[in-house]
């Protein structure tokens, strides 16, 4: 059981608890931290996080090879989860990356925003 952050901030209940995720929910939670965080940027931690905040500085058919490889490398540590698809949509600088995943039997899919 994880704590639920929600925008980078720790989610609290009515009872100004902190919530907590399990299970699926939790799982999605830390891919969405492994792609979003910059690897490199936790000085004790090298291989946490992706590169994906470099993709604009690529030749936009370079982009989505290199978002395949970044997912990968960002969701290897995750074990028994599966990288099943890697679909990137650009639109004027800006872009929705979508990742399909398998854990276990389960299809599990995410959605992240790229500036």
């Amino acid at each position: 059981m994880e704590l639920k952050l929600q925008n980078g901030d720790y989610v609290l209940d009515g009872a100004a608890r902190l919530c907590r995720v399990e299970g699926a929910e939790a799982l999605l939670q830390r891919v969405l931290f492994r792609l979003s965080a910059r690897r490199g940027a936790f000085p004790f931690w090298g291989t946490l996080g992706s590169q994906l905040w470099q993709l604009g500085r690529l030749p936009a058919a370079a982009r989505l090879p290199a978002a395949r490889q970044y997912v990968a490398e960002a969701l290897a540590e995750e074990q028994g989860l599966t990288v099943t698809d890697v679909a990137l949509i650009e639109n004027s600088g800006a872009g929705i990356l979508t990742v399909e995943l398998r854990y276990r039997e389960t299809a599990l899919s995410v959605s992240l925003e790229l500036k």
